[in-house]
């Protein structure tokens, strides 16, 4: 799902509306060796299973959709995973580690990719396939399913955070959101009209996604020098601009504009604040809009509420550089050990094709990763804010592509949390704990 993906709850509404990860991978292959045996033969033929993220069923009809198509050359069976990420790669390292052969398609959150790569899980996509699922697709899409330098999963949805606000709160505070704003305008903005700054504080995967924008944004990079080798990995969490975010984080979580509980405060957190009177600002993802329409039909929320929301890019660390707003999504994979590795990569072509795209945007709320299908009038319907989505895409950054990521956002989220506490010198801290992890030295 990746802590970006809300198709859940998201996808109703919209319906309704019209050494140590690569380390740990092995270390799973030993303790999965006892797993082979529900290794699932999946016994050849024609029938591909594809292990899917939890959605509204989304996927489960596209799957129907591509096996019609296919005119009998294939069927897709779906099987569910975990809601969490983490769950999600945990399952899927422990049966790719024991060869499972039922497994011929994956759903994966693009942080792990990498992982899965370096560790030989993953069928390489053919030049062909390559070329053709790349065409029109937004960079930071094709980035996130990419390992050293080649297409190593197919772009299927993509996810962004955009800064949404009350336009009545920015009017008043005469910001004009026509332009980039900056963090310290939120929070001067918020602080001064007694109104909420809504993030993600918590310690959990949001963090690292926060912390990554900020960095980013402010012209850094969590991994300076990335390596397939952990020893050789380079972080860059004691430059100036991983300072810069560092205060910049501090500043936001410090101020009186956030909320009392935002050490603990998720996506969905916010998202309620910002249906709250005391709504001013906050950066989410787009799931945000269905849950307020969804709420309106329920008679839980007044349709003056989502009336009153804006939209606009990703705000700024500093006036004069471009922000980097996150980046989430899923990719789709072919297992390494699938018996039928050609009609999987031809299923895939069919799920990600942009008809299936926009159907999935529409429906479940989980936006495209080709740029065409913000075109779609049926998807403007949907998203009003389709085009500030695709702006934001473009202009989006992965968090750092390593096949060491979860002991790299583990050690990012023990550092940096909570983020009141953050200073420069929290870079220095969280720079040991990685690399002596990544060493074997330390244990999260």
């Amino acid at each position: 799902m990746s802590s970006d993906s809300r198709s859940g709850a998201a996808g109703r509404a919209v319906t309704r509306r019209r050494r140590r990860s690569v380390g740990g991978a092995a270390a799973a292959a030993v303790m999965a060796s006892t797993l082979a045996a529900c290794g699932g033969d999946s016994g050849g033929g024609n029938t591909l299973t594809w292990y899917i993220n939890p959605d509204s069923g989304g996927q489960a009809e596209i799957a129907a959709r591509c096996s019609a198509e296919s005119g009998g050359a294939y069927t897709i069976e779906v099987a569910q995973l975990p809601r969490e990420s983490s769950a999600q790669r945990e399952q899927l390292v422990r049966r790719l580690a024991a060869n499972d052969t039922s497994i011929d398609l994956m759903s994966l959150d693009p942080p792990y990719i990498p992982e899965f790569a370096q560790a030989g899980f993953l069928a390489p996509v053919p030049e062909d396939v390559a070329q053709r699922v790349s065409e029109g697709v937004v960079q930071s899409s094709l980035d996130s399913a990419t390992w050293n330098d080649e297409l190593v999963a197919i772009p299927f949805w993509a996810n962004t955070q955009l800064l949404w606000y009350r336009e009545s709160v920015a009017e008043a505070a005469g910001l004009d959101m026509s332009q980039p704003v900056t963090w310290d305008q939120l929070v001067t903005a918020a602080e001064q009209q007694g109104k909420v700054l809504s993030a993600q504080g918590r310690r959990a995967e949001s963090l690292t996604v926060w912390l990554n924008a900020l960095i980013e944004s402010a012209g850094g990079s969590i991994i300076a020098e990335n390596a397939t080798d952990p020893d050789q990995i380079e972080l860059g969490l004691t430059t100036p601009e991983a300072d810069r975010a560092a205060e910049v984080m501090n500043t936001v979580a410090s101020s009186t504009a956030v909320g009392p509980a935002f050490s603990t405060s998720s996506e969905d957190t916010s998202a309620t604040e910002f249906e709250s009177p005391d709504a001013g600002f906050m950066v989410n993802w787009p799931f945000v809009w269905s849950r307020a329409l969804s709420a309106v039909e329920a008679g839980t929320l007044d349709a003056s509420v989502p009336e009153d929301y804006g939209w606009a890019l990703y705000p700024r660390v500093d006036a004069d550089q471009p922000s980097a707003p996150p980046f989430g999504g899923i990719d789709i994979a072919v297992s390494a050990v699938s018996r039928n590795v050609e009609l999987a990569y031809a299923a895939i072509e069919c799920i990600t094709n942009d008809d299936n795209q926009a159907y999935y945007m529409t429906t479940n709320g989980n936006p495209a990763s080709s740029a065409a299908v913000y075109e779609r009038p049926d998807v403007q319907e949907v998203f009003p804010m389709a085009a500030t989505i695709l702006e934001s895409l473009e202009a989006a950054a992965n968090r750092p592509q390593t096949a060491y990521y979860s002991e790299v956002s583990g050690g990012l989220q023990r550092t940096y949390h909570p983020p009141s506490s953050v200073t420069p010198e929290t870079g220095e801290a969280a720079e040991a704990l990685i690399s002596a992890v990544l060493a074997g030295d330390q244990l999260l």
